[in-house]
């Protein structure tokens, strides 16, 4: 079949994006899924950093490629072997389907599964190959396996989650991505106990998913950390019980202050290295920072192995929250209708194709946390 998706085709293309262009709206062709595939309707897609780190080319990937990957929207068909899913079921999309056999999946840890990261590298499904082909039938590689800035996708049955049809679902986008990767590794990887100190640096998407994750785990104090005074007022309003402005000389030292010593977890999610330095510096002792922003490639962060020794600090990594996507998407649903993750203050606009670049812009600026494609 034949639809409208936005195309990558070069990177690091300059700025400002809205008079470069880096993505195009194409009209590209859509195989019928293949065996334990299915083919969704997009009701919705978020722009995330994710997506900005193919288009200024500090994560490279294989071009060109349908960009989204945190999304939702509604079966149209399901592929040969599909037996649990039907036209009409609505979905959330998770970013790292998993095979079940390889020995991460083995050892519980889908979210780092071999089978997925082999076929995402190469711009792939699960299944082999792509299902995506431009106007001259050369190939066009799907972003983690979802590619959800299109009018359609078609995607590995395990990189869908279905969801209660009550459920607005262009909104939902937000859970697939920003609330698994932030909320995850609050509740999943750290696995904070109440009464414990968090400072949470960078309240992007999902930064400010981390803050609301510790306020639902009963975090004492939640100390958000940013360069903007904008975002910072959101955190106040969102459960935040102390901010810092990152740009301030002495903020490791307000933290410290405020944090009595220092706090119990830091919680990277700006994917710099001086954030990195910042939840390192605010540690008390025995104290762990959880790094779930992704950095360039080829970032280097530097420490003093002899005091991780001493002071028995930990430093840890947490991709998607650590999250099993089918037990844990359910679950932040479930928090979300208890008005406990108000994630719908995180969406600042809709979109429509013709301002995907723009969007961009924004995002890029600080100026949004989350813009929601609506490519119908």
């Amino acid at each position: 079949m034949k639809m409208k998706a936005a195309v990558l085709r070069e990177t690091g293309a300059a700025r400002p994006y809205a008079k470069s262009k880096p993505i195009q709206i194409e009209e590209i062709e859509l195989d019928p899924p293949q065996e334990g595939e299915l083919l969704v309707k997009i009701a919705g897609g978020g722009l995330c950093h994710s997506d900005l780190s193919l288009i200024n080319a500090s994560r490279p990937r294989p071009l060109p490629i349908v960009l989204g990957h945190e999304g939702a929207g509604e079966v149209v068909e399901v592929g040969p072997g599909v037996r649990d899913m039907k036209p009409g079921d609505p979905v959330v999309f998770q970013f790292s389907a998993s095979c079940g056999r390889c020995v991460n999946c083995l050892g519980g840890r889908t979210q780092l599964c071999e089978s997925h990261n082999a076929a995402r590298a190469k711009g792939h499904l699960m299944g082999g190959g792509s299902r995506l082909r431009d106007a001259d039938g050369n190939e066009v590689g799907h972003h983690s396996g979802v590619s959800c800035f299109a009018e359609y996708a078609v995607v590995d049955r395990g990189s869908a989650v279905k969801v209660d049809k009550d459920l607005p679902l262009a909104d939902a986008a937000i859970f697939g991505c920003a609330v698994m990767t932030g909320v995850g590794a609050v509740m999943n990887t750290a696995r904070i106990r109440v009464g414990d100190t968090v400072a949470v640096v960078g309240l992007g998407g999902v930064g400010l998913n981390g803050l609301l994750g510790a306020k639902v785990a009963g975090a004492e104090k939640i100390i958000a950390v940013d360069i903007s005074d904008d975002k910072l007022g959101l955190a106040r309003q969102l459960g935040a019980t102390h901010t810092v402005n990152a740009r301030d000389a002495d903020h490791i030292e307000q933290i410290m202050d405020i944090s009595g010593g220092g706090v119990d977890y830091a919680f990277e999610f700006s994917g710099t290295v001086p954030g990195t330095e910042t939840c390192y510096k605010s540690l008390r002792a025995g104290g762990e920072v959880l790094i779930a922003g992704l950095a360039p490639a080829g970032a280097k962060f530097e420490f003093n192995p002899a005091d991780i020794v001493t002071s028995e600090k930990g430093i840890r990594g947490s991709y998607m929250g650590s999250c099993v996507p089918v037990r844990d998407i359910p679950r932040f649903i479930e928090l979300y209708r208890q008005g406990r993750l108000p994630v719908d203050r995180l969406i600042n606009r809709s979109i429509g194709f013709d301002e995907i670049n723009e969007g961009f812009d924004s995002l890029t600026d600080g100026l949004v946390i989350r813009q929601i494609l609506e490519p119908h």
